[in-house]
């Protein structure tokens, strides 16, 4: 893609993902002279790598899996656009000079490369839950140094980005985190107990990955987007609340020291927080669904059950905790939610399995480097693994 004078560079690590491919519909929309793609990352998906590197020009192709490296190659020939494969490669297009990076690659595989792009001093569009979670005081502190900004783009984080007012943190006394309640809200703990992958998979107002919606079902994803809140917005734990409110038209809300509560509202559509994180602080022109307040029969809301979703409490917990606790409820909670894919352990148990391993390893010292934070994760993931015999 030709580059304008107006134009700015993006890197989208994770581009075959949900927010990836949504990123990149968001960046055509916004056209040539506003965006140049410099590279693309992406897994496991040549074919859909290889298009879209072709559609946006991009100047470097990478997928996370080094025996595709060859696929990749052979589906780009005689475009011009380089292909890198592995760790190596996802580290070499963070690095490209590109203003904006799109961090959207899932799980721990997305630190390394994220970190990276901060700490050259991108600005950094954030839907990584892991950077956070796992490595929040080390990743906040690289893009400190750095000196880009961190952009969330999940869409309750953008939503506190959007309504926090920087001028009155004085006056801040929580932030609301919304939450759909997920296929289950509903549900008894002995109906819960017995659900399968593919019920769980079936979020009610979003599309998504597989992982991603049982993490939504299960309120694990709830859990992990209150520790990034946590950091993103430098609270403390008590600050934090969550409200399920089914229709997920209200994003989040924050609240302040006078009684006002302030919240975003819009369409359930990612493409919002995506749009407003590449354009910040100007506001995009986006092609979604507008908002009829005419049409919204009634917003609901009530109090989470966290006797049927504990992970609202372990989230707290590992808050409370702080050092690793993060990255050991998250790589306890990946092998769990793997195992339950897979039929080896049911739905329920999956934060019984986290709870026993955050019970084991709450004495761990914090992370002075990343290799603390990989450490911990794999530990966690070992023992998860014997709790799931």
């Amino acid at each position: 893609m030709a580059s304008t004078q107006h134009s700015r560079s993006i890197t989208v690590l994770g581009s075959t993902g949900s927010i990836g491919v949504s990123t990149l519909d968001v960046v055509k929309h916004l056209g040539r002279e506003a965006f140049e793609v410099a590279a693309l990352t992406g897994s496991g998906n040549i074919g859909l790598l290889a298009e879209q590197a072709r559609a946006f020009d991009a100047k470097l192709a990478v997928t996370a899996d080094e025996s595709r490296y060859g696929d990749l190659k052979d589906a780009l020939a005689g475009t011009g656009i380089r292909v890198a494969a592995g760790r190596s490669g996802l580290i070499e297009a963070a690095q490209m000079d590109a203003g904006l990076v799109m961090a959207a690659i899932v799980g721990t595989a997305g630190l390394a490369p994220t970190l990276a792009a901060a700490r050259r001093g991108a600005d950094i569009a954030l839907a990584n839950k892991e950077c956070l979670v796992s490595a929040g005081d080390l990743f906040i502190d690289a893009v400190k140094r750095g000196g880009g900004a961190l952009l969330p783009v999940d869409s309750e984080h953008n939503a506190i980005f959007q309504v926090l007012q920087e001028d009155q943190r004085h006056a801040l006394e929580r932030v609301i985190i919304t939450a759909s309640g997920g296929p289950f809200r509903t549900y008894s703990l002995e109906q819960m107990a017995g659900v399968t992958a593919e019920v769980a998979r079936a979020h009610p107002n979003w599309s998504m990955g597989l992982k991603i919606s049982i993490d939504s079902a299960s309120m694990f994803n709830k859990a992990l987007e209150m520790i990034e809140a946590k950091h993103l917005f430098d609270l403390k734990p008590e600050q934090v609340e969550v409200i399920v409110h089914p229709q997920s038209i209200i994003h989040s809300m924050v609240g302040y020291s006078d009684g006002s509560v302030l919240a975003q509202l819009g369409c359930p559509d990612m493409r919002t927080a995506i749009g407003y994180a590449l354009q910040y602080p100007q506001r995009a022109s986006l092609a979604v669904e507008r908002l009829d307040f005419a049409k919204l029969a009634r917003l609901d809301f009530e109090a989470p059950d966290e006797t049927r979703f504990p992970a609202l409490r372990l989230a707290r917990l590992a808050m409370t905790r702080g050092g690793v606790q993060g990255a050991v409820l998250n790589g306890a909670k990946e092998v769990a939610l793997d195992a339950f894919i897979a039929g080896r352990t049911g739905f329920l148990r999956m934060a019984e399995i986290t709870e026993k391993v955050m019970t084991d390893l709450a004495t761990l010292p914090p992370a002075s480097s990343m290799d603390d934070v990989f450490a911990a994760d794999a530990e966690a993931r070992r023992l998860a693994a014997q709790h799931i015999g």
